[in-house]
């Protein structure tokens, strides 16, 4: 006994001096942590302005006629006052995150105790004693780092947070600020990102669902883990009931409810990705991350209408060209109708020990409630299926579907939203087998070799209300087009490529490719300045370039594999004549021709210093290519391309006004700026000869009339110029071509570089049509005006010169007035005037042995 007392007593003095030394710690921290905790505390004083500064707006970028194409920011959110606040999701968060919100003063001891036991254990704390004050602190006002130190600042804030607001304050700052996954912070966000509908018209069960989020919104995601979301979901019902909030009939009812979560994006008048993305890049540039949370304005120059036709055009040209090389095969293959069940983690079958409904439950309401039907119809539980096709992208309107049977003549599909589709041989007759770029089997596969049960496949809708859907597949040929204002630059519709989200990478400003021969006008503009008329005669004959350095010759050709022997300039550009541009590049001289080249905005450092630069081995951007066109076709006046044309903050003040040189044709020569509507802008000057431009636009009037370009000729006006462009193998096709008001390119092609199996012709020009169709539509025909100093004269098409008396085959030609042939056509004088030009072989640094065309 007397040990006894004296143990007793031991530790009676222990636990004095314990207390004791414990205090003085308290003490101490208190006083260390108290200037900063006055610091953080003082924000709180005014509720208002708190949530004015924390609840960020996020940048949205529009048209220039106003519609939305995005927003961007780390946060989707929607601020909710207290009283709009669901009664029952405030029973459903306190069940779930803080039972005794109510009651403890913004600290819970027996959570702090768990989590002091896991930091001796473990020497850090890893979860537990949070209150929803504690998350507000952190939220608010710390940071999120799991250190001893921030938390112990994070209790004494709590308490204090306590004493400045009340409850119900404190509530509604927590579940506007609380991040809920894919984007969300706060319920209103989180309403619409997985339900799509406000706040106020969730159910019980959603309420819950979403109430389960905070504790991890990556594990607990009804959208990634719809079996993990949906146990919580139960558990956190089972919680509510237990505690008195809920009744029978609610608890049952809400228990046995499927999820329902889908993903809800953001609304948007106008998809334009692509556009959206250049935009939310040049603003962060200008403005740093505070352009993500300061309710930006980004104003484009896009035109809606324009760019609604470039992304139908892209697809339509995708898809036709992916028809037409054949099937490749299945998305993805024997989809299991039962999904592979994960391990279940120690707290997910606690949460489901404490419901009274258990696993059995769980699964039942994972059941999605459009399969029921479908079972009837077909004996399968699909459920599973529906779930995989809900989360499986739509990319370019392609909708995603699984085989459900797979005979000869007869495909059954279920497609992406729970409707079954049946295909018939007719909806799939372009689904030959696919060989290579060159070739495919003319007949079609039959159904069941085609696909089989539980495939993914994708449908094309279709026109037709008796067959409203067909086969198709993903391409993998790629393409872009840009479309700008000739006199300004600003681009009114851009397209980087089949979808966004399936491939990020903007092929309209950040994929330099080889140009081929839509390259060549520049070329040629550069020999009409220097001396060359559209009536040059050039020989397009068989020549060899020796070159030392790669130990090999250089043998160029036509496309076409023939030689046609002498030919005027203006016929071998718009019958893309490759010996002849190698000719005419030889007669400037390289490094001339670059200098001339670089005023179009192409930068000199990628131009190749060899001849296979007349034939466009330079890689070019396709927004590089359409400024250049644009220069070609405002009459040689350099414009600057871009996409940004104003931003502006929340309240309508502008701090970003885009100052780009304007063209102004009657202004005088010295004049540098002029003075438009309250603005100065600088002056484009231009860079070369309008007569070579005009003559240029003559040339590129013939590629339409009667070259590789006659497929225009659809759009039936006189004002269209352009060239085609096929690069070497087929691997990248172009087309650039303008009127006096819009200009645009086409480029299509792989990733990585591979034979297409067709030319520019065929593959980019129809794109390119169908763009123009609409942004052209109802606009009057507007041409060059003929610059003073040229002249049109009679000459003979073989020679280029003056035409005889009389003679029934001369044509007319353009001729800058100091260079119009001085001789008529004769046998001599063409093979003097032949002589005369310098027909020789070139000679000289020889380009690599490439085939451009």
């Amino acid at each position: 006994m007397r040990v006894f007392k004296n143990i007793l007593k031991y530790l009676f003095w222990l636990g004095i001096v314990g207390t004791g030394i414990g205090g003085a710690w308290a003490f101490a921290i208190v006083l260390y942590f108290l200037p900063s905790l006055h610091q953080e505390v003082a924000q709180l004083q005014d509720m208002e302005s708190l949530l004015s500064e924390q609840l960020e707006i996020p940048m949205r970028i529009y048209t220039s006629d106003n519609l939305l194409m995005a927003e961007f920011g780390e946060h989707r959110r929607t601020r909710i006052n207290y009283d709009a606040i669901p009664r029952r999701y405030v029973d459903a968060l306190l069940a779930a995150e803080d039972a005794s919100f109510y009651e403890h003063p913004g600290v819970d001891i027996k959570g702090l105790a768990r989590a002091a036991v896991q930091l001796i254990n473990s020497g850090r704390i890893q979860s537990g004693g949070s209150t929803i004050t504690m998350q507000v602190a952190r939220n608010y006002l710390l940071t999120r780092d799991r250190t001893f130190a921030r938390k112990i600042r994070e209790i004494l804030l709590s308490l204090r947070i306590e004493q400045q607001l009340s409850k119900q304050q404190i509530l509604e700052l927590y579940v506007n600020k609380i991040y809920l996954g894919n984007r969300a912070y706060g319920i209103m966000a989180a309403a619409e990102v997985y339900y799509g509908k406000p706040l106020a018209e969730l159910n019980l069960a959603q309420l819950a669902m979403i109430a389960g989020l905070p504790k991890a919104p990556s594990s607990y995601n009804p959208l990634a883990n719809p079996r993990r979301a949906l146990i919580r979901r139960n558990w956190i019902l089972s919680r509510m009931y237990s505690l008195g909030s809920l009744d029978d009939n609610s608890y049952e009812e809400a228990i046995r409810a499927p999820v329902t979560a889908r993903y809800y994006p953001p609304e948007q008048d106008i998809n334009a990705p692509y556009v959206a993305e250049s935009a939310r890049q040049f603003t962060l540039d200008v403005f740093g991350d505070k352009a993500y949370t300061q309710g930006l304005k980004v104003y484009t120059s896009i035109i809606s209408e324009q760019q609604k036709a470039a992304n139908d055009s892209i697809l339509e040209g995708l898809l036709n060209y992916d028809k037409r090389r054949g099937w490749r095969g299945v998305e993805q293959q024997a989809i299991p109708l039962v999904e592979q069940q994960e391990v279940l983690e120690g707290d997910a079958l606690a949460e489901i020990e404490a419901t009274e409904s258990g696993l059995e439950q769980v699964q039942l309401a994972l059941q999605d409630p459009r399969a029921k039907p479908l079972e009837e119809a077909l004996g399968l539980d699909v459920s599973y299926w529906l779930r995989v096709l809900d989360s499986t992208p739509v990319y370019g309107k392609l909708v995603p579907a699984i085989v459900v049977e797979a005979e000869a003549e007869r495909l059954l599909l279920l497609k992406q939203g729970g409707e079954l589709v049946e295909l018939v041989p007719e909806d799939w007759d372009w689904a030959g087998r696919y060989h290579s770029p060159f070739w495919k089997d003319r007949k079609a596969l039959a159904g069941n070799r085609l696909a089989g049960q539980g495939d993914l496949v994708r449908l094309q809708k279709t026109a037709s209300k008796e067959r409203p859907w067909q086969l198709a597949q993903l391409p993998n040929l790629e393409a872009a087009l840009v479309a700008m204002k000739t006199e300004t630059g600003e681009i009114t519709a851009l397209v980087g490529g089949f979808d966004f989200n399936q491939s990020r990478f903007n092929r309209a400003d950040q994929a330099a490719r080889q140009a081929g021969s839509v390259f060549k006008p520049f070329v040629y503009m550069a020999a009409l300045e220097k001396g060359y008329t559209p009536a040059t005669i050039i020989n397009d004959a068989p020549v060899v370039f020796e070159d030392q350095q790669l130990e090999d010759v250089w043998r160029p050709q036509n496309s076409t594999g023939t030689f046609y022997g002498p030919t005027r300039l203006r016929e071998g550009l718009y019958k893309s004549r490759n010996l002849i541009s190698i000719r005419v590049l030889n007669y400037l001289g390289i490094g001339r021709a670059i200098e001339y080249i670089s005023r179009f905005g192409f930068p000199s450092e990628r131009m190749p210093r060899d001849l296979s630069l007349s034939l466009g081995s330079a890689n070019v951007t396709p927004v590089e290519m359409t400024s250049a066109y644009a220069m070609l076709a405002n009459g040689g006046y350099p414009v600057e391309a871009h996409l940004v044309t104003r931003i502006e903050n929340a309240e309508g003040e502008v701090l970003y006004q885009a100052i780009k040189p304007k063209v102004c044709r009657n202004c005088p020569a010295e004049q540098e700026t002029i003075n438009l509507a309250g603005t100065v802008y600088p002056l484009a000057k231009r860079k070369v000869d309008e007569r070579a431009v005009y003559t240029m636009h003559s040339i590129l009037r013939d590629v339409i009339d009667d070259g590789t370009g006659r497929r225009a000729k659809a759009l039936e006006r006189s004002d269209i110029r352009g060239k085609t462009g096929t690069t070497n193998e087929l691997h990248d096709a172009w087309f650039s071509g303008f009127n006096g008001d819009v200009v645009a390119s086409v480029w299509a092609g792989f990733d990585q570089p591979s034979s297409t199996g067709e030319y520019g012709a065929n593959l980019a020009l129809p794109m390119w049509i169908k763009f123009m169709e609409v942004a052209l539509k109802n606009q009057p025909e507007k041409v060059m005006q003929r610059p003073e100093g040229l002249v049109t004269v009679r000459i003979d098409p073989t020679s280029g010169l003056l035409a005889s008396p009389g003679q029934q085959d001369a044509m007319f030609e353009i001729f800058y007035k100091e260079r119009v042939p001085q001789s008529r056509s004769t046998e001599q004088s063409f093979q003097n005037n032949l002589q005369e030009e310098g027909q020789t072989s070139p000679s000289g640094n020889a380009p690599p042995p490439e085939a451009l065309f």
